[in-house]
């Protein structure tokens, strides 16, 4: 039976369906969605949280502030000055605030509030201490330069940075200053802010506050008095007060306040028209502003502190530091009092007086003993030491050319160097006395400062050497406009400062070492922190070419020297330079004088001229004028300090002096045995010297550069082929040390006739007599013609030793014909060796039949005339020769001529004949009745029964 719940067997049971409601359970749950009404909710809240946030920063910067304010109000008042110290330990200065004074917002012109407005900010009276937009324009640019560059500061802001916070550019800093800012501006009226801004701001030459300003730089006390051009001036300084004051820099001033005046114009302040009144305004600074003791040291030992140490000028002026320096108080007060004296300078200009700087070193260390900027110098004035380059002019010679030249090793104090008139590609210089010497030593070069050879030098080491052997000495070229041969005479395209040639200068006594110039030696902070000197010294050159440099230099102090007025009892060494003026009409007058020398303790340079140099300020002074300066202050300077000597450094040999030079050079036409001659003579300068003879004829520009002939003996002759107008000189030459003496003095001569006869261009050798005798012994000529033979063989002719040092001539040969009236052709010949020229009128000695004749040695320098004639007999065994002979005028010499023999047949009427001779010929091939010899040598063109032989 089956039921309802029974099964079959072996069937699986059934799978249950589920409930619904089990259905509903498995279901995934649905996402909640965001609703606007929740979003509002959660951005209610979160506006909620940034409004409460935001209060709070408010409220933390407003309270900040105001603390801020309130617990600092009292740096309105400057703390204490820094204090400096000679190079004894003493004080020798303060740096402090000076002539601070306060004005009320009463005695303020509304002009110059609208000036500072428009220059500093344009949206002061609209804004509440923070202007957003300059902010906002700030940001920019400093996300752009990724760094703080722009501050975006309003005059409130500026007042709270300059009397509570530092200069640094953070975002912190900035909000604390606006926080500052927000204060001022509920704690005080618009009036008052920038009258307190007006009080506390600075314009540099120790000047706080508007008032002390306009009496620092315009001598005006009461503000209302200002006129609109100085108000712009004063408006100009804050951004940068060292840069735009007008003491300091008065063309950087007066284009800053063209920028102010054209601010004002822009905004409505000004007309067009007072706008352009003012910015032509010229400034001239009140008379005596700012004189003090020290003056320029003490302004340089600021700016020292700012550049090299990187001090900032209102925390020095305010941060009670010990200053240590290099001043030598006894030193300096010379120099001022120097500067003092009317008397050393020339006769003010109308609208400027001469200006000179000076500035002395310690060679040692580079530590600057004394400076001063200027005549009258005042306050953080116009420095002329440091920031005036002037053209040096020759006293650049020395560091350009003169120095790298010995530095290369191919140059010394003694070496010889060309002073000739020469154009180097359109580049003409000249000495300034017009006159040229031909050549000089090095050590006159420089002593009497001529142009030519330093042009010559440099082109000869390289305008690239130059530059780069000043560049080690600290002075910068410009490598493009500086690069050619005018910068060996100072003309350079900036110019150099007087600081920068006495640092240059200071190295050579310094065995080529140079030291960093400098004024202070360390900087101690109120809290005990020691800032160190910082500086190194560098070798920039040998010590070999340093201590020849000083023995160079040595002589331009010395009589005859241009820096002789400087010449005082130390040893010194120095160099003068000028720069020309090229104003028209004026070219004889000068731009710039400079004076730079060394004692073995002190380098010191000294400029002189005018600001502006124009046709009415120029210079008129000697040049020796900086050299009087020099001595006046650096004789007292030193009067009681130990005199020392320059010291020769170790390994570095003397140089031995070359010979003197030969002053008393005679030349004279002389004339021997029908010969003309110049005969040279002088006196010695010294056992074993060699002079060297050096010759010019009309035709030759200038000597040769080797000599014409060398001798050891004290004078010299040489025959002359030519008439023509002679100039020699004598160079003594020692060899033992392979020095150079100076030229001589020039010895002309002039040679119109040679053997004191008019010359004869047709036949230049003649008989003394000035002719020939056709019936002397041995009768006419022959009309024969000439016979043919064969060549005959010599021995070499000896002579005497020559005096003379030209080569003498190899290997010459000359043609000897001579007709004769015997019967047939006798030809003979002769070779000639080495020989030297010679000058001699011959005729051939008579011979009866065969025989042997020995002619004379040739031993003349100049030309000659070998005339022979003869006469033939009738004897049956052979002919008769006769005849004359006559030997030219004769110096000692050697002639290598060589004895000629010849044979030949004769066709005489009954019988054949021969004849011989030997002779020592200066190389003749003679052909005729009969072989025989000839003295001298040359080359012979004769007519018929004569041989003229012309040596060189």
């Amino acid at each position: 039976m089956t039921g309802r719940n029974s099964r079959t067997p072996g069937q699986a049971p059934k799978e249950k369906k589920p409930t619904s409601s089990a259905k509903s359970s498995a279901k995934p749950k649905k996402k909640r969605k965001i609703t606007l009404g929740k979003v509002l909710a959660w951005t209610f809240v979160a506006g909620a949280l940034a409004a409460i946030c935001g209060m709070g920063v408010y409220i933390f910067v407003l309270v900040n502030g105001a603390n801020i304010l309130r617990d600092n109000i009292g740096k309105l008042n400057f703390s204490e000055a820094s204090i400096i110290y000679d190079a004894g330990g003493n004080e020798a200065g303060v740096l402090k605030v000076e002539n601070r004074e306060n004005v009320d917002p009463a005695e303020v012109p509304e002009m110059l509030k609208q000036a500072f407005i428009a220059t500093e900010d344009q949206r002061f009276e609209q804004h509440q201490g923070v202007d957003l937009f300059s902010v906002g324009r700030a940001l920019v640019k400093d996300v752009v330069a990724r760094s703080m560059v722009e501050g975006g500061s309003t005059i409130t802001q500026q007042l709270a940075k300059n009397v509570f916070l530092s200069s640094d550019k953070t975002f912190f800093r900035k909000a604390t200053e606006m926080s500052i800012a927000l204060a001022l501006e509920r704690e005080y009226k618009k009036d008052e802010i920038i009258t307190f801004y007006l009080n506390r701001i600075y314009f540099g030459n120790r000047a706080y506050g508007v008032k002390a300003a306009s009496k620092v730089y315009f001598g005006v006390s009461n503000l209302k008095d200002l006129k609109l051009w100085q108000v712009a001036t004063l408006a100009a300084m804050p951004k940068a007060p060292n840069t735009y004051n007008p003491i300091s820099n008065p063309d950087k001033s007066k284009d800053r306040r063209a920028v102010v005046l054209k601010l004002m114009q822009e905004q409505g302040y000004i007309t067009e028209a007072q706008r352009a009144e003012a910015a032509a305004a010229e400034y001239a600074p009140p008379a005596n502003a700012g004189k003090s003791q020290y003056q320029t040291y003490i302004d340089y030992v600021l700016k020292e502190a700012q550049d090299m140490y990187k001090f900032d000028e209102d925390d020095l002026l305010r941060g009670g530091y010990k200053i240590y320096t290099s001043l030598d108080p006894n030193a300096q007060q010379i120099m001022e009092q120097t500067y003092a004296n009317d008397k050393l300078f020339q006769k003010d200009g109308p609208e400027q007086k001469m200006q000179s700087s000076m500035v002395i070193l310690n060679n040692e260390d580079g530590g600057i003993v004394a400076m001063i900027g200027g005549r009258d110098y005042v306050a953080r004035g116009l420095n002329r030491a440091v920031a005036q380059p002037r053209q040096p002019g020759s006293a650049f010679k020395t560091l350009v050319a003169y120095a790298p030249a010995i530095e290369s090793g191919k140059y010394n104090p003694y070496s010889r160097l060309p002073d000739v008139q020469k154009s180097y590609n359109g580049y003409s210089p000249r000495n300034y006395d017009g006159v040229y010497r031909g050549e000089v030593s090095m050590l006159d070069a420089v002593k009497k400062s001529m142009n030519l050879p330093a042009v010559d030098l440099l082109s000869q080491i390289g305008v690239k050497t130059g530059i780069d052997f000043v560049k080690k000495l600290g002075i910068d070229l410009d490598e493009k406009n500086d690069r050619n041969l005018a910068i060996a005479l100072g003309g350079l395209n900036k110019g150099v400062t007087t600081l920068q040639m006495a640092r240059a200068y200071s190295a050579f006594p310094n065995n080529g070492n140079l030291p960093t110039a400098h004024a202070i030696t360390k900087i101690v902070g109120d809290d005990g922190k020691i800032t160190p000197f910082k500086g190194e010294t560098k070798s920039v050159m040998s010590a070999k070419t340093a201590w020849y440099m000083t023995q160079l230099m040595q002589g331009v102090v010395e009589p005859g020297g241009t820096g002789a007025a400087a010449k005082f009892d130390r040893p010194l060494a120095a160099k003068t330079g000028t720069t020309q003026l090229d104003l028209k009409g004026l070219e004889k007058y000068n731009r710039d004088l400079w004076f730079v020398g060394y004692t073995p303790e002190w380098t010191a340079a000294v400029w002189l001229g005018f600001d502006k140099t124009d046709s009415k300020h120029y210079v008129t002074m000697g040049s020796g004028s900086p050299g009087i300066i020099f001595k006046e202050v650096m004789q007292k300077a030193l009067a009681k300090r130990p005199m020392t000597s320059f010291k020769r450094p170790d390994g570095v040999k003397d140089l031995t002096a070359p010979p003197k030079g030969i002053t008393d050079l005679k030349a004279e036409h002389v004339v021997m045995g029908g010969n003309s001659k110049v005969q040279l003579n002088w006196s010695g300068v010294g056992d074993n010297m060699t002079y060297q003879i050096f010759r010019k004829d009309s035709k030759m520009a200038d000597f040769p550069a080797e000599p014409t002939e060398s001798t050891t003996m004290t004078d010299f002759a040489e025959f002359i082929s030519q008439p023509d107008t002679y100039e020699y000189v004598v160079v003594p030459y020692n060899p033992e040390n392979n020095t150079t003496g100076a030229r001589s003095n020039v010895a002309t001569v002039k040679v119109d006739m040679l053997g004191g006869n008019p010359l004869d261009p047709l036949h230049p050798g003649t008989d003394p007599n000035g002719k020939l005798d056709p019936n002397s012994p041995g009768g006419k000529p022959g009309t024969n013609p000439p016979g043919t033979g064969q060549p005959g063989n010599g021995d070499p002719g000896t002579g005497l030793p020559d005096q003379g040092q030209r080569p003498d001539q190899e290997g010459g040969s000359g043609i000897d014909g001579r007709p004769d009236t015997e019967q047939g052709t006798k030809p003979g010949t002769g070779q000639g060796g080495s020989t030297r020229p010679g000058g001699e009128t011959s005729q051939p000695g008579g011979s009866n039949g065969t025989g042997a004749g020995t002619g004379r040695p040739g031993t003349d320098s100049g030309a000659g005339t070998d005339t022979r004639t003869g006469t033939n007999g009738t004897s049956p065994a052979g002919g008769t020769n006769s005849g004359t002979q006559t030997n030219g005028g004769k110096t000692s010499g050697t002639s290598g001529g060589k004895s000629g023999t010849g044979t030949g047949s004769g066709s005489d009427a009954t019988a054949g004949g021969t004849s011989r001779g030997s002779g020592t010929t200066g190389g003749t091939t003679g052909s005729g009745a009969s072989t025989g010899t000839t003295d001298g040598a040359g080359t012979d063109s004769a007519s018929t029964g004569s041989t003229t032989q012309t040596g060189r």
